[in-house]
């Protein structure tokens, strides 16, 4: 069942994702530069809205993480505005990077593995390459969940901010990148696995 409408579910537009994605954070730089922490703080509650809503009409579901990323800045942006106090959030990106480690790990639990879902099956490696690859992605994001309580909590709000935008998402591509002699030994074990079924 989930097959079928897999393969009918209409592709979703190649300029959605980065437009979801870093759309948010370009809102909440801009502000920042143009004026402070809470203006930009209302920006990326108000741009996370407007991406949220965007993949709804556009592709008519919400991946997960962007889901969770979603509700978090709602919540801590949320305080942030509220309150007048900008640790909310400068907490939350600690938040949403243990959030992800918690789901991926109660998904390794439940004998589930969230990541292979969420790369839409572009990958083909084992069960094992996907549970090792899971562990992996857990102890990056708890990693970066305490480098960002040490900065913010030792380092200037500007400093945090250019941590938040660049800091984070350069982390997450060097950690991407160095999986990838992993996945490419895993994708030629698989291969070599099926041609060996295959010939059997």
């Amino acid at each position: 069942m989930s097959n079928a409408n897999a393969s009918t579910r209409k592709p979703e537009p190649k300029w959605l994702k980065p437009v979801a994605d870093y759309g948010p954070l370009a809102a909440f730089l801009i502000a920042y530069w143009q004026l402070d922490l809470i203006a930009a703080t209302k920006a990326i509650v108000i741009a996370t809205g407007i991406a949220i809503v965007l993949s709804l009409i556009v592709a008519r579901r919400v991946p997960m993480m962007p889901l969770v990323t979603a509700i978090v800045v709602a919540i801590f942006g949320g305080l942030t505005i509220y309150l007048q106090d900008e640790t909310f959030i400068k907490m939350k990106p600690t938040i949403v990077q243990v959030a992800f480690a918690v789901i991926l790990g109660v998904g390794l639990l439940l004998k589930r593995v969230w990541l292979q879902r969420i790369f839409s099956g572009s990958i083909d490696i084992s069960e094992a390459a996907w549970r090792t690859l899971t562990v992996r992605f857990i102890f990056f994001f708890l990693a970066s969940a305490v480098l960002n309580e040490i900065v913010w909590r030792t380092q200037s709000t500007d400093i945090w901010v250019t941590f938040k935008v660049f800091g984070l998402m350069g982390l997450t591509f060097v950690f991407i990148i160095s999986q990838m002699p992993f996945l490419n030994r895993a994708m030629e074990a698989k291969e070599k696995e099926d041609k060996q079924d295959d010939d059997q």
